[in-house]
């Protein structure tokens, strides 16, 4: 019988292409995840690995292995779901949310969910929703608060679900007065492209945020560079009104502007989701993290989502 272990170690490397980042993932070291693989393939007659120089890579059978990896993990979620529907959720929950949901709602929402489930233990980590996926496949994150972008739209991901929550509204962050920075401001009505030759605040490179600005300012042809790299929208409409550069900033974080700044809203959309592993959309926990999430939205922005719910329904 094919060990379950073994076949986790299979379609983790499917995702991660390399056994060195499986084996960083899971917490082993490369020779035993090697070795669990290579048990695997003696287990089933089959070569499932082949070798493409220093890269190890998935043989046919070892891809179509892994495609009924992800049906059978998928059923044991369906099965886990049923069970904790049956008896009540307890023991340890384990969220990720994009830090500007976090720093906004992340109280909230625990405390929303300790008052529903006493019998949980809540565990919070802040990830970039291009990292969430691969934790959740994991294990390494039950449920995760992810995002996108109208302009970069989220790739299909095997083996994991989601769930729609809240879409915010997009804004350019810029000083209220350029003219006084000596800045040129292009007299044009395009909302990126006049901004072409000042400063940028740009998030880290890696993070969907820094894709998704590069891909506004290719769109209006020019490439944005500075050195100015801020995670933290606080700190980065902070360095807005002190005249440093302009910022692309969602809703959730542009609640309350600093003074000097203004805001020009984008034509984008940054729409949020509860992502979970394949099969547990039955699950008692993702009706739970959804309620939560939805009474933790700050006032405003749960307006404009009611009025979107009324539209679409």
């Amino acid at each position: 019988m094919i060990n379950l272990h073994q076949l986790r170690l299979l379609r983790e490397l499917a995702h991660r292409g390399t056994i060195a980042s499986v084996a960083e993932a899971l917490a082993y070291s490369p020779s035993a995840v090697s070795q669990q693989l290579s048990l695997l393939e003696r287990k089933t007659g089959v070569v499932l690995l082949e070798r493409r120089g220093r890269r190890v890579a998935l043989t046919a059978a070892g891809a179509n292995l892994a495609h009924h990896a992800e049906i059978i993990f998928a059923q044991l979620e369906v099965a886990q779901s049923e069970l904790a529907g049956s008896k009540g959720m307890s023991g340890p929950l384990r969220i990720g949310i994009y830090p500007s949901a976090a720093r906004v709602m992340a109280a909230d929402i625990l405390t929303a969910l300790r008052g529903m489930h006493p019998n949980l233990t809540l565990w919070v980590q802040e990830i970039d929703p291009a990292h969430a996926p691969d934790a959740l496949r994991a294990g390494q994150l039950d449920l995760a608060l992810v995002h996108s972008y109208d302009h970069l739209p989220p790739s299909p991901e095997p083996g994991i679900q989601s769930r729609s929550i809240f879409v915010e509204e997009v804004y350019l962050a810029a000083p209220g007065d350029p003219s006084a920075l000596g800045w040129k401001v292009e007299a044009v009505d395009d909302p990126v492209g006049k901004w072409r030759h000042v400063p940028w605040i740009l998030p880290t490179s890696g993070t969907l945020c820094h894709r998704m600005v590069m891909r506004l300012c290719e769109e209006s042809g020019f490439h944005a560079d500075s050195w100015h790299r801020v995670d933290d929208y606080d700190t980065a409409l902070g360095l807005v009104a002190a005249g440093v550069g302009v910022v692309v900033v969602p809703q959730l974080s542009a609640l309350r502007p600093p003074s000097g700044t203004s805001l020009t809203s984008l034509p984008l959309r940054r729409r949020s989701a509860v992502a979970f592993r394949g099969g547990s959309a039955a699950h008692p926990a993702v009706d739970a993290f959804t309620t939560a999430l939805r009474e933790a939205l700050p006032v405003g922005l749960a307006a404009v989502n009611r009025q979107t719910e009324e539209i679409t329904s």
